[in-house]
């Protein structure tokens, strides 16, 4: 594992000297421990680390999804450690994003293939949000040129294929995209009626 950037949010001190322990012998990384959390999330934001463990030894539902949003999950992994769960918690963790959620394994041993799993986990999440990000805007996009074309057909009388090829024949001249004509098109056709 390259040299990570690592925030570990943990307030007892002996607990966070025990994960920097294993981190340091997991590979060479920039570690800081933060133990205050007030101002938690203007301190990672400031530091951009590129993962955040998170110890928390009795968490409360309130304290768990403070850290776990001030944290950042969607921007970076975020590895959770406590020493007891419930399904309720576990459930709000992974709903914050949390990539990895591990009760009551905290042995320096376990830190790195803890980290490989977080820091996969995040990416497989990132890519499939990415996706289906991708997705949604497509979906849109096919919604607002059906929607011109309905407004060119009603308005020129002519079938579906024309009004697409009429749409496609002005992008090109314009030299932009079918869907950003069509977005106009529909807009102008929103004012005018």
């Amino acid at each position: 594992m390259p040299g990570l950037s690592i925030i570990i949010v943990e307030r007892d001190r002996d607990r966070a000297l025990r994960i920097v322990d294993g981190l340091r012998a997991s590979g060479d990384h920039t570690v800081t421990v933060i133990a205050e959390e007030t101002g938690l999330a203007r301190r990672i934001a400031e530091q951009k680390p590129d993962i955040v463990l998170i110890d928390v030894a009795d968490p409360s539902r309130d304290v768990l999804e403070e850290l776990a949003l001030a944290s950042g999950p969607l921007e970076r992994p975020v590895a959770m450690f406590v020493d007891r769960s419930d399904e309720g918690l576990t459930r709000a963790a992974i709903e914050a994003g949390v990539s990895a959620y591990v009760v009551d394994g905290l042995q320096p041993e376990r830190i790195r293939p803890i980290l490989d799993a977080a820091i996969a986990r995040f990416h497989m999440f990132h890519k499939m949000r990415t996706e289906l990000a991708a997705t949604r805007a497509a979906l849109e996009e096919r919604k607002i040129i059906d929607r011109a074309k309905a407004i060119l057909m009603k308005a020129r009388g002519i079938d579906e294929e024309a009004a697409y090829a009429l749409l496609r024949k002005t992008a090109m001249d314009q030299g932009r995209r079918v869907a950003d004509i069509a977005q106009q098109l529909v807009m102008a056709a929103g004012l005018l009626t």
